[in-house]
């Protein structure tokens, strides 16, 4: 039988003291970046078993966002997922905190302030940025997000997608688009897959232009409404579009109310994720809806558990279906 590595073996094999070395593998405070990499790099090498680091209960949490996401305009779908994490943490004697970041930041640095014992990032990141997280060999849970080899909570996107595509279809409508702002987002791409599957199903092929993904612009909202007029200026526009996600389909709706035409009548437009003001507009907003507390509350579940391994738990969703007065069906 192997005998385990300690840390006074990899404090030996770097050259460093015992109470460097700890500090090292658990990202806390008090040594040059540098040094900080040489000692865990040497730690994989000898075959550490950093699971053992994390064998106390977790006291800290830190909730990481990506700042590209547009902070005004992600809030109506994060801060309640944020919420579903805080209650679980609070009811767990959890502290939690949250903490903004992107690629060009100092990343190590930003998150060791916090001084987490584990981390939850919810939505889109870089590859790149994952790993480098997860090279901070914190227990680490994805949310709204897949990556190979970690844990996630996610939304059953693929039959969210499925759901709002077939909804349409029994409409009877036939000219049915796909309008999304970026598809390197895992879940943009999960809910094409169900607007394509249930596509496939009826027996119905679409124009390769019906699926419009919006250019790579600063400001996501006009690049929404390029993708937009994209789509009506077809020579055979589309009578029904399912948007990725609730703010982008009612950008759909004014931009189709500044054509002159009607929503539902002339264009159907489904939504995603059932934020409140998709109840408010006039007309309101038929949608898929996600359980957004629920989806935050599962991921520091998750976190805790005993076998954090790679694990995709998907959480049901379900088609709200409203009528211009807002009610739903």
């Amino acid at each position: 039988m192997t005998k385990p590595v300690r840390i006074r073996d990899i404090a030996q094999a770097c050259g460093v003291s015992v109470g460097a070395v700890s500090r090292a593998l658990k990202g806390q405070p008090g040594l040059k970046e540098e040094t900080r990499q040489r000692i865990v790099a040497i730690a994989e090498e000898q075959g550490y078993d950093f699971s053992r680091l994390h064998s106390d209960k977790i006291k800290r949490v830190l909730f990481l966002l990506h700042r590209q996401h547009d902070i005004a305009r992600a809030l109506p779908f994060y801060s309640s997922l944020l919420l579903g994490v805080e209650d679980n943490c609070r009811a767990k004697g959890i502290a939690m905190s949250f903490l903004a970041i992107g690629p060009d930041d100092a990343i190590n640095d930003q998150v060791l302030l916090h001084h987490p014992d584990a981390l939850i990032c919810a939505g889109y990141f870089e590859p790149q940025l994952i790993a480098t997280l997860a090279q901070m060999k914190l227990p680490m849970v994805l949310v709204d997000l897949w990556s190979p080899g970690l844990p996630c909570v996610n939304p059953d996107n693929v039959h969210g997608g499925y759901l709002a595509t077939q909804h349409l279809i029994k409409l009877g409508r036939k000219r049915i688009a796909f309008l999304a702002s970026t598809l390197s987002h895992y879940s943009i791409r999960q809910r094409e897959k169900g607007y394509r599957q249930a596509l496939y199903e009826a027996q119905m092929l679409m124009p390769p232009e019906y699926e419009v993904i919006a250019s790579p612009l600063v400001d996501t909202e006009q690049s929404l409404i390029y993708a937009m007029n994209e789509l009506l200026n077809l020579p055979t526009p589309p009578d029904a579009i399912f948007a990725y996600n609730d703010v982008t389909a009612m950008i759909a709706i004014n931009m189709c109310e500044q054509r002159g035409l009607k929503v539902p009548e002339d264009v159907a437009i489904v939504g995603f994720d059932n934020i409140e003001t998709a109840a408010w507009g006039r007309p309101s907003l038929t949608t898929v809806a996600v359980d957004k507390h629920k989806l935050g509350h599962q991921a520091v579940s998750l976190l805790l558990s005993n076998a954090l391994q790679e694990k995709n738990q998907l959480l049901p969703v379900k088609l709200v279906i409203r009528e211009s007065s807002g009610k739903e069906k």
